[in-house]
């Protein structure tokens, strides 16, 4: 297996940051998804690579072991038990049988004898005593996007994974940005490992009347020129249908209302909910017949003489 630079993939430095990683994935997820690049091999070829690279380089703890151990990054633990140090290029833990490996010590030990004799130790073909080694499955990473409505909402979805068809559950109130793992749904384990997890990043879409800030919603609700003036009542559209409310007279605008528990839910807490907050526009009419503009001119003409 050649050796890849996952953050040459990805077009990211070794230090960068995970907001960075996600930033440069994302980027080039668009630029290569086989969706925009029809029956284009070398696309759908570095869309594999890119999310190959994603994969191990957003997960903290896969990053760790790629940065110390290479393109043999799965194979970490094992290395680890043999007492193998990568700065030092040797082993010199003892293995079972009282044997120790104090060899390639000279310097010259390369990626090349590295593998070699991990798989003589450990692979199908060893003439070691241990049993064949299991290891964990490779960890997936997908993106999920979803409207504010569908967020609102428990629900059910179907996704394909590694053209795998899974159902999941989504919590009401997911976050732009969260994170969930679902166990088990990653790569198959070897030798009787594990299945690695399927880490599912959400895009919600702010696509509605109503602005999302945590569990609080924000909306602009026009009222015609007499109701604000005359006062009176006005339909409001919530998550969860139509609400009245009173409008007092003279209402100016941009005044504020708050209507307490009309928000989104709050994550994984049952029947709690952020609030609502309405802010008035008012809508001037147009259009005026002859008899309107009279009376508006006669109302003025009150207005200045008082």
């Amino acid at each position: 297996m050649d050796y890849i630079d996952y953050y040459k993939t990805l077009g990211i430095t070794k230090s960068a940051t995970e907001a960075e990683i996600k930033k440069a994935y994302r980027k080039l997820a668009r630029k290569y998804h086989p969706d925009l690049n029809p029956n284009d091999k070398e696309a759908e070829q570095k869309f594999k690579e890119i999310n190959e690279a994603n994969e191990v380089l957003s997960n903290p703890e896969n990053r760790k072991k790629y940065d110390k151990y290479g393109k043999d990054w799965k194979h970490a633990e094992e290395f680890e038990k043999a007492g193998y140090d990568p700065n030092q290029q040797q082993y010199s833990r003892q293995q079972q049988g009282g044997q120790g490996y104090s060899g390639f010590g000279g310097g010259d030990f390369s990626e090349s004898d590295f593998s070699e004799f991990f798989n003589s130790m450990y692979g199908s073909g060893g003439r070691s005593s241990r049993s064949q080694a299991k290891y964990r499955g490779q960890d997936f990473n997908a993106e999920l996007q979803l409207d504010l409505a569908s967020a609102y909402t428990t629900h059910k979805q179907n996704l394909t994974v590694n053209g795998k068809n899974i159902r999941i559950t989504i919590p009401a109130s997911v976050e732009n940005g969260q994170i969930i793992k679902i166990p088990g749904h990653g790569g198959p384990g070897a030798n009787g490992g594990p299945n690695g997890d399927l880490y599912i990043t959400f895009v919600i879409a702010n696509d509605s009347e109503f602005k999302r800030e945590g569990n609080n919603l924000y909306a602009d609700v026009d009222l015609d020129l007499y109701t604000a003036i005359l006062g009176g009542e006005v339909l409001v559209n919530t998550f969860d249908g139509k609400v009245k409310i009173k409008v007092p007279a003279e209402t100016q605008p941009g005044t504020k209302v708050k209507l307490k528990g009309k928000g989104f839910p709050v994550y994984k807490k049952e029947n709690q909910f952020g609030d609502l907050y309405i802010t008035y526009t008012i809508k001037l009419p147009t259009k005026l017949s002859q008899k309107e503009k009279e009376l508006f001119e006669e109302l003025a003409k009150i207005r200045n003489h008082e």
